[in-house]
């Protein structure tokens, strides 16, 4: 068989294609060894050509996401999501396959990788083909990918079709591989698009809702639409709490900080509590510490939180604002109340003297903080069903928005 040289002659490589032959072609990561991806006898000539075990499943190269609807099946938001940011480009992504996705394809299994290229040539072949390719590197199994049509030329000259010469590849890594079909997402495979990327941009796509207001003003109900809605709710002081108790690395700052504050194995923050309460600078000090490693864990929970395919996130913080906590919301909300209204519920709900209820309220933030800090403000001034309703309202618009 003579291999063909089709760099100028895309066309010529699409009837090959179409006609059941293979073609190398070229990627910005590595050249691909190509068959119609819809030609289950076609994709056998590749396991027989590079000698590939038959239990490995192959990833086709599609033109873009219209590929999620014709092969795949139960797609999740993800998909788009990461498509939009890292297509075309060095990112292939699992899902649940259709039936139209060829057995031999998918090694009998259920899924298939999908990958849309980001080089010149190759997204011409996948226009003029119309149909998607199946293609892993141009390499015997084993063997080092290659990254120059000369390098596939030593290996198979006489045994394909032909080849399309893209020049020397980019990247000259394969692409990375995540597997979106269940929860959680992972990384099955290492590669050109560092898996933390991935990841930071899965958190960045949930719609975090960042809601404050001061004790009684109704919180807790706002807090449980969010969960009516199947949304995660993080306690930014419980969090505090739960590190004050468990992290070493956050007690190592605070001793290197303050001295002996915090005795070891002891969580009592009294000592500490005198000293910066005394001190504006020490206090400033003990915030950039706390809000740092809280920020940290925060964004931990979040990430987990994504990559089991959730959407909706709040973090419940009465410093939301003046910890920096509010910035990374996508909007943020103060709950606030009419005064009797909220120490009549601190005297019930925790059985205070009305003094007492009345100090605790006054030495929180005004109502006018709220109004003037969060992007949306929620007058509790009802029956808390009137106010779950106003709450679920402002919810759905954000993640309209």
């Amino acid at each position: 068989m003579e291999t063909r040289e089709l760099s100028d002659n895309i066309a010529a490589a699409a009837e090959i294609l179409a006609a059941g032959g293979l073609v190398a072609v070229p990627t910005e990561t590595v050249y691909g060894l190509a068959a119609n991806g819809f030609d289950g006898d076609a994709v056998a000539k590749i396991y027989a050509l590079k000698g590939r075990a038959e239990d490995k499943p192959l990833s086709l190269m599609v033109k873009g996401t219209e590929a999620f609807g014709a092969l795949c099946e139960a797609v999740p938001k993800a998909a788009y999501l990461l498509a939009d940011i890292f297509w075309p480009g060095p990112l292939t992504i699992v899902l649940k396959a259709k039936n139209t996705v060829p057995g031999i394809v998918r090694a009998g299994g259920g899924t298939v990788g999908l990958r849309c290229p980001d080089h010149p040539k190759l997204r011409q072949l996948l226009e003029a083909a119309a149909f998607p390719l199946a293609a892993p590197s141009a390499n015997l199994s084993g063997e080092k990918s290659p990254v120059s049509a000369e390098c596939v030329r030593r290996c198979f000259d006489g045994k394909i079709a032909g080849i399309i010469d893209g020049g020397v590849c980019v990247l000259g890594r394969e692409s990375t591989v995540i597997d979106l079909s269940k929860t959680p997402y992972t990384v099955l495979r290492e590669g050109a698009v560092p898996s933390e990327d991935i990841f930071n941009a899965l958190t960045a796509s949930l719609t975090l809702i960042g809601i404050t207001g001061g004790t009684g003003s109704g919180k807790t109900t706002a807090l449980n639409v969010i969960r009516e809605m199947c949304g995660l709710i993080i306690d930014a002081d419980a969090v505090y709490h739960r590190l004050l108790a468990e992290s070493a690395p956050m007690h190592e700052a605070l001793d290197a900080r303050f001295p002996g504050a915090i005795p070891p194995g002891n969580h009592d923050t009294k000592a500490l509590g005198q000293i910066v309460f005394s001190d504006p600078d020490a206090l400033r000090d003990l915030n950039a510490i706390t809000h740092r490693f809280v920020g940290e864990e925060i964004g931990r929970l979040l990430s987990d939180w994504a990559r089991r395919g959730n959407t909706l996130a709040a973090i419940d913080a009465i410093a939301l604002i003046e910890s920096k906590i509010g910035a990374v919301c996508r909007a943020t909300v103060g709950i606030i109340a009419p005064r009797e209204t909220r120490i009549t519920r601190l005297m019930v709900r925790e059985g205070l003297s009305r003094a007492y209820a009345e100090l605790r309220i006054s030495a929180q933030k005004p109502d006018s903080f709220f109004v003037q800090n969060c992007d949306y403000t929620v007058i509790n001034d009802g029956t808390q069903c009137d106010f779950g309703h106003k709450c679920k309202e402002l919810f759905e618009d954000i993640i309209r928005s």
